[in-house]
């Protein structure tokens, strides 16, 4: 499996791992000091991330990215996909869509696994300013 393709595996089944609810599987996929954007403007990092997270997986998120680019610089990744959305909002049971581009900051470890550094969901949204 080339790198680009272990990079897109582990956004699938981070993806996969939120939908289901696993928080700690999602988690796997973050270096230790990785940071989230959470919404536009408000980052997580450290404990933030799995508060972050857990508000999250609440909504049972369903994503589909349809396309992914991934360039890599030796041991760092940038990783780009547009992705939608589908989650149930856990407090008004409502319908919730989303959709925008996901710009993330992969580094390969020692033991060759390539684990989140940066991840920013929102990097669509300069774009709409």
């Amino acid at each position: 499996m080339t790198n680009a393709e272990q990079i897109i595996s582990a956004v699938n089944t981070m993806a996969l791992a939120m939908a289901e609810g696993r928080l700690d599987d999602v988690l796997s996929a973050y270096e230790a000091n990785a940071t989230l954007v959470a919404q536009p403007g408000m980052n997580a990092a450290g404990p933030a991330l799995r508060e972050a997270f857990q508000s999250f997986i609440a909504m049972q998120p369903k994503f589909s990215m349809p396309e992914h680019d991934v360039i890599e610089a030796g041991d760092i990744a940038l990783h780009i996909a547009p992705w939608t959305m589908t989650a149930t909002d856990p407090t008004t049971g409502n319908a919730i869509g989303q959709s925008g581009l996901s710009l993330a900051v992969f580094r390969r470890q020692a033991d060759g696994e390539w684990l989140m550094v940066i991840d920013n969901p929102y990097g669509s949204v300069l774009l709409a300013k």
